[in-house]
């Protein structure tokens, strides 16, 4: 399927999309000019990352496709890739599209995309990566008006006075001809502590990549604010000195995305001599961690777990190859057991078995029996062309495995009865 040309300088494309070098006799959208699809090409060939991959296409020549990772990957002339996930009902919606899988990171753990209203960021025409940066800038600006927060610093400057204590070395390389200073080392109580450092070159970093100019007019706003603190000069020890306890709670979730920003803390990151940033999220983990999100909301009468590692295929000589279902329920009150395992992949009627893998179905029975659960499910997202839940059962053994989908176009925005109704229908 061919990208869609963004606005600002790059492409949107969806998941297993494809991106070609621009060719000068035509116009395609789905291309990028000849020194950007370069180094788009050596980022692939440098990392062998999962996310991306090179092949020849007949009739079409060289290309990079995307796989099951979504996200932004910026280039450092400015050029972003934007890759965004299938969705069902909103294929041409890019819009949308942002706003539902935006709503799926909030449910990540440690995800700094938590505490956000989608009526605040006037998202319609932003590419994923300027609504990242909108969010950090919205939070940083939060936070200024609330006062940066001060601490004891340790100082080492040569004063006029002495105070703290005497650093003889550098005293006598600095002023063994001006007795008149005293090189010390000091605590001041100063707003130039790690945290406040971080924030301030992630505001610096992201001001060179930036080319919306609300979000260049906040950075500069900003970095005035922070004039009293210096750049982080070695970002690994401030992080290893930044304190998120209780005190520092307003900012945990900042110093997280200056994780994000200034370590390609995502999933996968990666940085090289022309990628300035690449953020990619795999989608089966993101698809998990919503739909368990969803049951903890939604599902009151059961408790859910999920990844459990209680049970092993073997038990002899010792416990070997645990099992982990992605989610595991038990009712509170009559004990019944539910497992389920999701699946990011679109089913087709046009496939054998619909798509649905062997191996998946082996996974599943494995579960079913060492769990002795009430219900097994194998759980999807809908489909383009709906395809009605099925059942695959062993008369002999007793044994079913259902086939469930759950439609987050519907959902992700709908209020609660709607909700509650989509998730009874994947337990009916």
């Amino acid at each position: 399927m061919k990208a869609k040309v963004n606005e600002s300088k790059g492409i949107v494309i969806k998941e297993f999309d494809w991106i070609r070098e621009k060719i000068p006799t035509e116009e395609n959208n789905n291309e990028l000019p000849t020194k950007a699809f370069n180094a788009l090409e050596n980022f692939v060939l440098a990392s062998n990352n999962e996310f991306l991959t090179l092949s020849v296409r007949k009739n079409i020549g060289k290309v990079i496709s995307a796989k099951n990772y979504v996200g932004i990957i910026t280039l450092k002339d400015g050029t972003v890739i934007e890759i965004l996930p299938k969705i069902a009902n909103i294929v041409n919606d890019n819009y949308a599209t942002r706003k539902i899988f935006i709503e799926m990171l909030k449910t990540l753990k440690d995800a700094p995309f938590k505490e956000f209203n989608h009526s605040n960021l006037n998202t319609e025409k932003l590419s994923l990566f300027e609504i990242f940066i909108k969010m950090f800038l919205d939070e940083t600006i939060t936070l200024s008006k609330q006062g940066l927060k001060s601490a004891y610093v340790e100082t080492e400057e040569n004063e006029k006075y002495y105070k703290g204590k005497l650093l003889v070395s550098q005293n006598i390389r600095y002023n063994i001809s001006n007795k008149a200073r005293f090189f010390v080392c000091y605590d001041d109580f100063s707003v130039n502590r790690p945290e406040n450092k971080l924030i301030k070159t992630t505001l610096k970093y992201l001001h060179s990549l930036t080319r919306e100019q609300s979000n260049q007019r906040k950075i500069i706003s900003l970095l005035s604010e922070f004039d009293r603190v210096d750049y982080s000069t070695d970002h690994d020890t401030d992080f290893s000195k930044a304190t998120l306890d209780r005190t520092m709670k307003r900012y945990t979730n900042l110093i997280n995305w200056c994780r994000v920003f200034l370590k390609g803390n995502s999933f996968s990151a990666y940085a090289g001599s022309e990628i300035a940033i690449a953020l990619l999220f795999p989608m089966e983990k993101i698809f998990e961690s919503y739909v368990a999100a969803l049951f903890r909301k939604h599902t009151l009468d059961f408790s859910i777990s999920t990844q459990d590692n209680l049970l092993s295929l073997f038990d002899s000589p010792n416990k070997a190859f645990y099992l982990k279902p992605d989610i595991l329920l038990k009712n509170k009150d009559d004990k019944r057991e539910i497992v389920l395992d999701t699946k990011w992949k679109l089913l087709s009627e046009n496939k054998e078995n619909y798509g649905i893998s062997q191996s998946d179905m082996y996974q599943m029975y494995a579960y079913g029996k060492k769990y002795t659960a009430n219900q097994v499910i194998l759980l999807y997202p809908t489909a383009e062309m709906p395809i009605k839940t099925k059942s695959y059962s062993s008369v002999k053994e007793n044994f079913t495995v259902d086939v469930r989908f759950i439609d987050l176009s519907s959902i992700c925005f709908k209020k609660q009865d709607a909700v509650d109704k989509a998730i009874n229908n994947i337990f009916a």
